[in-house]
Order: C-alpha cells, then sequence, then structure tokens
C-alpha cells in the first residue's frame, strides 16, 4: 500500500487550455489604451494651449505634472497589486484615469456648471491623469507573473510592450483622422477657424469611453490567478506553475530586503537611461517634425506623412520589443542562463539607440531639410531601445516574483522621476534656449551619451538573484502549515 504523502501527483492527461492567452489580449488592448491617451497629450497640446490662450511652450508643465504623479504612485499601486491582486486594482485605477481623460476635454470651457477649466485646471487634471496611469503596468507584471510560466515571461512582456508602442505610435495619425478628416478626404476649418472634424475635445472623451468599456470586459472576463478561473483546467495550472515558489497566505512585501538589493538599484538606475532619452520620441518628436520640416505641412497629405513618420519610432519600436522577448527566452532555454539572457539584449539595445542618436544628429547637422534619413535614424533608435523592454520587466518578475508588481513599480518610479527632469531640461531649457537644429543636436548628444552609460549598468542586474530566494520562501511556508 502506497504511502499518500510520498506518492507524486497525477499527471493530468487533458490538454491544458490555453485561458492565458486570452487574459494576455486584455492586457494587452490595456497597454494599447495607456499609450493611446498618454500620446493624444503630444498631439493636442497646440489646440489646447491655443483654446486655453497659453504659449504651446509652457505645455512642459503639463507633462511634468503627469510624470511626477506617474512616478510617485508607481511603488503604492504596485503594492496594492501584490497584496490586494491585480484585477482590482487595475479597475480601480482605469476607472480613474478615464474620467480625468474624459475632463481633459472640458479645459477652456465652462460647460462644467459655469465653471471654468483654465490652465492652473490642464495641470490638475494631468497629475490625477497620472496618478492613475501609474497602476498599468506594475499591475500587468503582476497579472503576467501570475498567470504565465517562467519560460515565457520574456515572450508575454514583449507582446505588451509591442501593443503599446504599437498605438502609441498610431496615435499622431489617428489623431489626425479624428480631428481634420470627415467623409471625402481632409478638409479645412470652417469660416471662423473652428475644426469641423471631430475635434480635439471629442477625440478626448471617445479615448475615455474606449477604457470604459474595457473595464467592463476586464471585469467579466480576468481572475488574479489561474486557480480562480472556471475556464482554467489541471493541465494549463499545471504548466502555469511549472517551477514556481510561491508565498503561501496573504503576501507581505518585504521593504527592507527590497530597499537593500543591490540588484533592484541597478535596475532602477538602468530604467533611468531609458525615460530620460525615450521621451523625446512620445511627447516632442511630432512637434518637431512639424517645425523643423515645414515645406512638408502646407497640404494635408504633408501633414499626414509627417504625422506617420513622427510615430514610426514607435511603430518600429513594437517589433524591437517582440523581438527582445523572444530573444531573451529562447537564449534562456538554450543555454540555461538566465542572467545573461537578460542582460545580453539591454546591453545591445542600448548601445544601438545610442549609436543611432549621433547618427540623426549627425544628419541634421550635415543635411537639415533631409526628412527621410533624419526619421530613419530616430525610427532605428526607437527600435533599438525597445529591444530592452520585455528583458528589463521580465527581470522584474525573475527577481520580484510574489513582489513582481511592487519592483516593476520600483523600477518604473525611477524612470519616470528622472523622465520627468529631462521633460523640464528639454523643453524648459534646451528648446526654449536653443531653438532648432542646435537644440537637437544638443539633446540627442546628451541622449547618445547616456544611453552607453546604460550599457555598463546592465553589467550590474542578475536575473538570477531573487529579492527573496526560494529557501526562505519555503522556510516561511513550512512556518505558516504549522502555525495553523
Amino acid at each position: 500500500m502506497t504511502d499518500p504523502a510520498t506518492t507524486p501527483p497525477p499527471v493530468p492527461t487533458e490538454a491544458p487550455t490555453r485561458t492565458r492567452y486570452w487574459v494576455l489580449f486584455l492586457l494587452c488592448l490595456l497597454a494599447m489604451i495607456t499609450y493611446m491617451d498618454r500620446a493624444a497629450n503630444g498631439s493636442a497640446k497646440k489646440a489646447i494651449m491655443e483654446d486655453l490662450g497659453v504659449q504651446e511652450a509652457d505645455f512642459f508643465w503639463v507633462l511634468i505634472a503627469f510624470q511626477l504623479a506617474y512616478a510617485i504612485f508607481e511603488i503604492p499601486s504596485g503594492w496594492l497589486g501584490d497584496t490586494r491582486g491585480p484585477r482590482s486594482t487595475l479597475l480601480r485605477v482605469v476607472v480613474w484615469w478615464s474620467i480625468f481623460v474624459a475632463l481633459t476635454g472640458f479645459v477652456g470651457t465652462t460647460y462644467l456648471g459655469g465653471v471654468y477649466l483654465g490652465f492652473g485646471a490642464l495641470i490638475a487634471i494631468q497629475f490625477f491623469f497620472g496618478v492613475g496611469e501609474a497602476g498599468a503596468f506594475p499591475n500587468i507584471a503582476k497579472a503576467l507573473y501570475n498567470w504565465f510560466p517562467a519560460s515565457d515571461r520574456g515572450f508575454a512582456k514583449s507582446i505588451i510592450w509591442m501593443s503599446a508602442r504599437f498605438m502609441g505610435g498610431l496615435t499622431p495619425l489617428v489623431w489626425v483622422l479624428l480631428t481634420d478628416w470627415k467623409v471625402g478626404g481632409m478638409h479645412k476649418p470652417d469660416a471662423d477657424g473652428n475644426p469641423t472634424g471631430l475635434g480635439w475635445r471629442g477625440a478626448m472623451w471617445l479615448f475615455a469611453s474606449i477604457a470604459a468599456v474595457w473595464c467592463v470586459v476586464f471585469y467579466l472576463v480576468f481572475r488574479n490567478k489561474p486557480g480562480e478561473h472556471p475556464l482554467v483546467n489541471a493541465a494549463e495550472r499545471a504548466e502555469i506553475n511549472a517551477g514556481r515558489v510561491e508565498t503561501k497566505g496573504p503576501v507581505q512585501v518585504p521593504w527592507g530586503k527590497l530597499i537593500r538589493s543591490r540588484n533592484l538599484w541597478a535596475i532602477c538606475c538602468m530604467y533611468v537611461v531609458t525615460n530620460f532619452c525615450w521621451y523625446f520620441l512620445m511627447y516632442f518628436l511630432p512637434r518637431t517634425m512639424q517645425t523643423e520640416f515645414k515645406s512638408y505641412t502646407d497640404e494635408p497629405s504633408g501633414r499626414m506623412l509627417v504625422a506617420l513618420l513622427a510615430g514610426c519610432p514607435l511603430l518600429i519600436g513594437m517589433f524591437g520589443c517582440l523581438l527582445g522577448g523572444l530573444l531573451s527566452d529562447r537564449y534562456i532555454r538554450r543555454t540555461g542562463d538566465r542572467k545573461w539572457g537578460r542582460r545580453l539584449f539591454g546591453m545591445i539595445g542600448y548601445g544601438g539607440a545610442g549609436c543611432c542618436y549621433f547618427a540623426a544628429a549627425g544628419v541634421k547637422l550635415a543635411d537639415p531639410n533631409n526628412l527621410f534619413l533624419f526619421a530613419f535614424f530616430l525610427v532605428l533608435m526607437g527600435f533599438m531601445n525597445d529591444l530592452i523592454m520585455a528583458p528589463a520587466w521580465a527581470v522584474c518578475q525573475d527577481i520580484g516574483r510574489d513582489y513582481a508588481a511592487t519592483v516593476s513599480g520600483a523600477m518604473n518610479m525611477f524612470g519616470n522621476l528622472v523622465g520627468a527632469v529631462s521633460t523640464l531640461l528639454v523643453t524648459g531649457l534646451l528648446m526654449k534656449n536653443y531653438p532648432g537644429t542646435e537644440g537637437i543636436l544638443i539633446c540627442f548628444t546628451m541622449y547618445g551619451i547616456v544611453y552607453f552609460l546604460g550599457v555598463g549598468i546592465w553589467l550590474f542586474i542578475d536575473a538570477t538573484k531573487p529579492i527573496v530566494p526560494d529557501e526562505e520562501v519555503i522556510a516561511a511556508n513550512e512556518s505558516e502549515k504549522q502555525t495553523r
């Protein structure tokens, strides 16, 4: 007679379900909505500031307000996801930010009970918009950790970031179509100079409505863990949980271990590089392309071309996101070396991005009117930068595990705090004091140098060293059993 305590559990004979891929699809939609709502600011700022009667250059205060809130609330939202689950946290933050995206559409009007929402209100609205968006990616990371096996973490994160970049890159063109397009083609403003398309306000309200619809579907479909979902069978649960050591009972974030982790500090410093150098593409490239290549914007078709090229670094970057995750996971499966499986492609990505910024600066210096070559190097830069996205976020899952959302939030917090500094530096100092080609040369040279520093920082990151080692988790689980 066999001892039940030593008998291995039966191996599931049924084919595994694939519910986790539907979960991934839902999270990809969320990543797209997140970047769509954020990228809209770069396309709408001229129209918003005109309606407010404020100089467009002052829009950087709006961006800084968003980024500061986005950074400050990353860790609290990650903590909520780890301790209460990503389902309730994601629902809360998406509803929250949808409200403030919708409120943005009322700026410059007295529609809300006769209260005029001016420039100060816009800054406040964008701050609270940032508070909401801060919860998105850390909790996406936590959801993916719960729903995907370790062997597919890079792949899952690559699909998320590919989706985000796709929508971020497409938004400038979508914005032109929504605000400047009608049946029959492009059209001009009416006799009073007012737009006759959907307009920037209508576009904001539409974007907020899309996020609200997503919340309804997510509430009906998503569960925190595969074991809670009725459509996940035992075989799929076995695939997801292979080799996983989870904390039993309530999750309590080990703040002391997080603060003392050199690995985590290295990850935070690494991600600072991306946010310092990359936000130019999101917030400043569309307008820079319009002002630096004015000869292309005289006709509607030219405006669409410039808008498309401005979005291409994000659109092509999505293939970098996909490739970085696939190559990272493949390297780990073939070699068993998770440390270099994450590290190598981060180093390649940062080195290539730095070279591309230097090349774009050279084009602008040698041939200032060469739109296509200038855009080519920025597109390639976006691709190279995005090679690091899946490895960077996957390494947060590798070392964070049960605390993946908090670790991801810490990384993103530091990145976005420096991103806010970068925004202030670029728009508040460089672009005002050194407009045109000179400012671009200074920015791109600075970005290239920072990327090369990032190559070295990757050498300090080790995906094989979790915040809490498996031995400690197992011991804590045994202690939890004995106290019951």
